[in-house]
């Protein structure tokens, strides 16, 4: 007669389990909003980057003759703005930039943040110490108040705001990766590996930065939402990308001054699509958070 001996395995001895790729799915569709969301971004994109090739304007010349058109006048669906540009033209091209530069810049965010927070975390000590000050210190400075300081100084473009909100709002990921780390730099499969002679550069490439991979893309859809955000107050200041260029914060800037003057259409259409496009990356970003999380109750 045989004899079936159970192996007790340690705590903490393998990876966290995460839940299969079909659980996660049906845990994200089971959230209405950030299905929604999801096809608001995708629209949006098709929007801005396929809507110009359909419906082609002029973006660079202006026309005074045609400006503050009302909507429906002279072939113009959402009239034309203070220098004759068709808006509907215009908020495909605002859109382009807007989504450009918060797309881009929530990735260079999410990635130096994960790498100063993955360090920082796993090596502890005086090192932990005097990156998170200098994580602190910068969160003691506004985002906005840096992004104006970069605009009086350099020209406003395009690479140059991606790489300021870059560099201004990897903070937050930091502090969130830190305290994965900390937690994982102590589990018995890194211990493990430390013990056979892995590197430490090996335990955060192939396991810190790995099991945080859940954090790092629900705060990378919020980083997207800020840096839009953001990208829409300085433009909305009058310092964002120059002229012909533009985006959703430009225009409505714009917009303000003609507002006592009835041009609605030069206020609303904007205002919408940067409501729009943040709540939406909000509401994936709370997707996400259901699909990763491994103790997630059903919805």
């Amino acid at each position: 007669m045989t004899t079936m001996t159970q192996v007790a395995v340690p705590t903490g001895a393998e990876p966290p389990v995460r839940p299969r790729r079909g659980q996660a799915w049906r845990r994200f569709t089971g959230n209405r909003l950030a299905v929604a969301g999801l096809v608001v971004v995708a629209l949006l994109f098709l929007f801005s980057f396929v809507g110009p090739l359909v419906y082609q304007t002029d973006q660079v010349h202006t026309d005074l003759a045609s400006a503050n058109l009302r909507p429906g006048t002279d072939g113009h669906p959402l009239g034309t703005d203070d220098v004759g540009y068709d808006v509907l033209g215009r908020l495909m091209v605002g859109g382009q930039t807007s989504l450009i530069i918060g797309m881009a810049a929530g990735v260079l965010a999410t990635v130096i943040g994960t790498a100063w927070g993955a360090v920082a975390g796993y090596v502890g000590g005086r090192m932990d110490a005097v990156m998170m000050r200098v994580v602190d210190a910068g969160i003691a400075i506004p985002a906005l108040f840096l992004l104006l300081v970069a605009s009086a100084i350099y020209t406003p473009s395009v690479p140059m705001m991606i790489v300021v909100l870059g560099l201004v709002s990897w903070l937050v990921p930091a502090r969130l990766v830190r305290a994965e780390a900390m937690s994982l730099k102590t589990r018995d499969y890194v211990l493990t590996l430390r013990a056979i002679g892995g590197s430490h550069r090996r335990a955060i490439v192939r396991h810190i930065v790995p099991n945080t991979v859940g954090t790092m893309m629900v705060n990378a859809t919020f980083q997207v939402a800020d840096a839009i955000l953001l990208v829409a107050y300085v433009s909305f200041l009058g310092m964002g990308v120059q002229q012909p260029a533009t985006d959703w914060g430009a225009m409505l800037s714009k917009g303000v001054t003609y507002a006592y003057s009835g041009a609605w259409w030069l206020i609303v259409p904007a205002g919408l699509l940067i409501v729009l496009v943040v709540a939406s990356f909000n509401f994936i970003g709370d997707g996400l958070r259901d699909m990763f999380e491994v103790r997630g109750k059903n919805r």
